[in-house]
């Protein structure tokens, strides 16, 4: 019987010590993200090494606090500038600005800046950013006439004129472009100690597609390799090398295939009533958080929008059209830095493609009407990027793709003008039919880029290698 009593006294010390370090180690934690939402990036890494010794046996909250920490040295990265730097830079594209003019700006949400560690710090794309939200606003038709003279905008102008000859009877895929790409990734130098691993995913073309296909993959600088299935909604290739002490680690990949152009008539389109039923129609016309949502604000810029009664080209139309004259695009955070995308757009009314694309994806899908999103690359030869867009689905006809961040074109022809709206040039590359799958192999560690996948990932056993720890770098050859 003492010794029952004993036991059960031992017990009960016990469980009142792992409720109260519990109890300290969520405090902890509280007090962490409070900081670094704060901004005091120095003070929340100071307390998450005092949690990691404090709450050793609590893996999922050190997970989530390294996360905190690790988010808080890529806005870092994000916001680099001091205000000394950023006026020069302003000064350099725009002139002698006044304090006022600058209090202006500011006021009109034009400048990004952040308190980090008590220091006012800009966003690195700050100055130019300005520069583009100046032309939108206060020089637009200046602007338009410059964008119109460009060549790259002649050239792609004549490029979807021709698309839309060829696709007058039925919407398929037309002018077919064929490409030679080596993709290549290079890990700075001791970026990990020598003889570790480097995990390395690199995007591969999908198959899945009438618009993209004779894929076909012609080396690899390693000859163990993971190409994931074209299922996969991040379509990568996989390999891994061990870092050598002081010297780059090189990844290197090359493939070819047919990228096509294709535009749906809005006036010669079947569309029929959705069936709402339907387990894709359910699918894609739901939320998908963070950055498909239908917030509050969603709703209400949705339905401002758009009137009672209009039918599915009517509503997706009137939303891209209000993106023209809204939401101009910018130079973007990285997007692992926002918690919430669409949201981010509202309040900053910019964005680039994929914050664009987010948006409108969830004004759309709010209204009910399916869309999916797509990503990879923009191919023309004059401007080679990174870029997002998404397809609608229109019972009866099929998806369509939509580019919301392609500006309307510089014709008469109101339908070569809104070609974006329901087409797309032969010059892409699609990687992503989705948003934050999973990768296969399975990454470990927190993703550089959690939603979209276009430049790679790489990590080894001790964590993520971010983005400023590594290069990336395309070669086309157009045959």
């Amino acid at each position: 019987m003492k010794d029952l009593t004993l036991l059960l006294v031992c017990c009960t010390f016990i469980l009142m010590t792992s409720c109260r370090n519990r109890t300290d180690c969520n405090d902890l934690y509280s007090s962490i993200k409070t900081k670094a939402d704060a901004g005091y990036f120095t003070e929340a890494s100071k307390l998450a090494d005092s949690l990691k010794v404090v709450c050793s046996g609590s893996e999922k909250l050190i997970h989530k606090c390294d996360s905190i920490i690790e988010i808080n040295e890529r806005i870092r990265l994000d916001f680099s500038l001091t205000e000394a730097a950023f006026n020069s830079r302003v000064e350099k594209y725009l002139g002698k600005s006044t304090d006022s003019m600058l209090a202006v700006w500011d006021k009109n949400k034009w400048i990004e800046w952040k308190m980090i560690d008590g220091d006012k710090m800009y966003f690195n794309r700050a100055a130019s950013n300005l520069v583009l939200l100046k032309d939108f606003y206060e020089e637009r038709e200046k602007q338009d006439l410059e964008t119109a003279a460009d060549p790259g905008m002649i050239a792609r102008l004549k490029h979807t004129g021709e698309i839309m000859k060829q696709t007058q009877e039925k919407a398929v895929p037309v002018i077919p472009v064929n490409m030679e790409i080596t993709y290549t990734i290079t890990v700075l130098p001791d970026a990990v100690p020598e003889g570790e691993t480097i995990r390395c995913w690199m995007p591969f073309p999908k198959e899945n597609h009438s618009r993209q296909g004779n894929v076909e993959l012609l080396s690899t600088s390693e000859k163990n390799f993971t190409l994931a299935p074209d299922s996969s909604i991040h379509r990568s290739l996989y390999m891994e090398k061990n870092a050598i002490k002081e010297t780059p680690t090189t990844f290197s990949i090359s493939y070819k295939y047919t990228s096509s152009g294709l535009y749906m008539d809005p006036d010669k389109a079947d569309i029929r009533p959705y069936d709402t039923a339907s387990i894709s129609y359910k699918k894609y016309t739901s939320e998908q958080l963070p950055n498909i949502c239908f917030t509050e604000n969603i709703r209400r810029i949705a339905d401002e929008i758009t009137s009672p009664g209009d039918n599915p080209q009517t509503i997706v139309r009137k939303t891209y059209l209000w993106f023209k004259n809204n939401i101009p695009w910018t130079g973007a955070l990285e997007y692992s830095v926002m918690p919430n995308i669409p949201e981010y757009v509202i309040e900053h009314r910019r964005g680039d493609c994929g914050m664009q694309t987010f948006l409108y994806m969830s004004l759309l899908r709010y209204k009910g009407i399916p869309v999916r999103w797509q990503s990879g690359w923009m191919l023309p030869p004059e401007h080679i990027s990174l870029h997002d867009w998404c397809e609608v689905y229109f019972e009866g006809t099929g998806w369509v793709p939509s580019d919301i961040s392609y500006d309307l074109q510089a014709s008469e022809n109101i339908k070569l003008k809104e070609f974006f709206l329901s087409g797309i040039d032969s010059y892409r590359l699609i990687v992503n039919d989705g948003v934050a799958a999973p990768f296969d192999p399975k990454k470990e560690f927190l993703r550089s880029e959690p939603y979209d996948f276009q430049r790679g990932e790489v990590e080894w056993k001790g964590g993520n290698l971010y983005f400023d720890k590594w290069d990336y770098d395309m070669q086309i050859e157009y045959r």
